[in-house]
């Protein structure tokens, strides 16, 4: 395989999700969250994966980011079986083709926005790495604001120093749970146009998952999980 492409000459799906399931045991027994969920994302490609709170979307992105394992059924990214590595391999991999936005943001109290974009440069060592945060900050409109805690921020900031962080390695992914979840209505606009222009612009692929059906009709594709599974939504 080279360059995206099987031995073949055929592309290959940069996410590749094949017989996902997932379950859990709880204290009335076993509990099913996913059943038999295939997906497959191309380079470039927006989808959004839509449902009712409860039903297995941050389950599912966790699974397809390898940040959890699957009962069974198999993830490829980039070609790479996430249940054939161990947790120090997955991470090394995510750290090369991942970037993540959550909707709690998870920035760290304690660093400024300019350190907290730093971390992922750190961790891999990148050469000039604070040029990068402080353009990177620049690119989502928060230049000035780099030396500020998460504190010192409004929501809609800290999600911009969160996308910030995300691009700044320059993924070939980014997955996107909830992102403007936490936001108000003016915030969640914003939030969501920035996210969609950095992603063009990076060429990034994006898979996001969210109630929010607005913001789900802006990805070229869609899919409602429901019952554990998932489905084409229809426009």
């Amino acid at each position: 395989m080279d360059n995206g492409r099987m031995d073949d000459g055929t592309r290959m799906a940069l996410i590749s999700a094949t017989g996902l399931g997932k379950h859990v045991e709880g204290p009335t027994g076993r509990l099913d969250i996913l059943d038999d969920v295939s997906l497959e994302v191309n380079a470039g490609e927006t989808v959004a994966i839509t449902g009712a709170s409860g039903s297995g979307k941050t389950t599912l992105l966790g699974l397809l980011a390898g940040l959890d394992l699957p009962s069974r059924g198999s993830v490829r990214l980039e070609g790479h079986a996430l249940e054939a590595m161990d947790e120090e391999t997955r991470a090394q991999l995510r750290l090369k083709l991942v970037g993540f936005v959550f909707q709690s943001f998870h920035l760290l109290p304690a660093l400024t926005a300019e350190e907290n974009v730093l971390l992922p440069l750190e961790l891999d060592a990148t050469s000039n790495a604070t040029t990068r945060a402080r353009e990177a900050l620049d690119a989502v409109g928060l230049r000035a604001r780099g030396a500020h805690y998460p504190y010192q921020l409004s929501g809609g900031e800290q999600q911009r120093v969160a996308i910030a962080r995300a691009f700044v390695h320059g993924p070939r992914i980014l997955f996107a749970d909830e992102p403007t979840g936490n936001l108000d209505h003016h915030s969640r606009d914003g939030i969501a146009d920035l996210l969609f222009r950095l992603n063009r612009e990076h060429r990034t692929t994006l898979v996001l998952v969210t109630h929010d059906l607005a913001l789900a009709s802006r990805c070229t594709r869609v899919h409602d999980l429901v019952d554990g599974r998932l489905v084409a939504h229809a426009r």
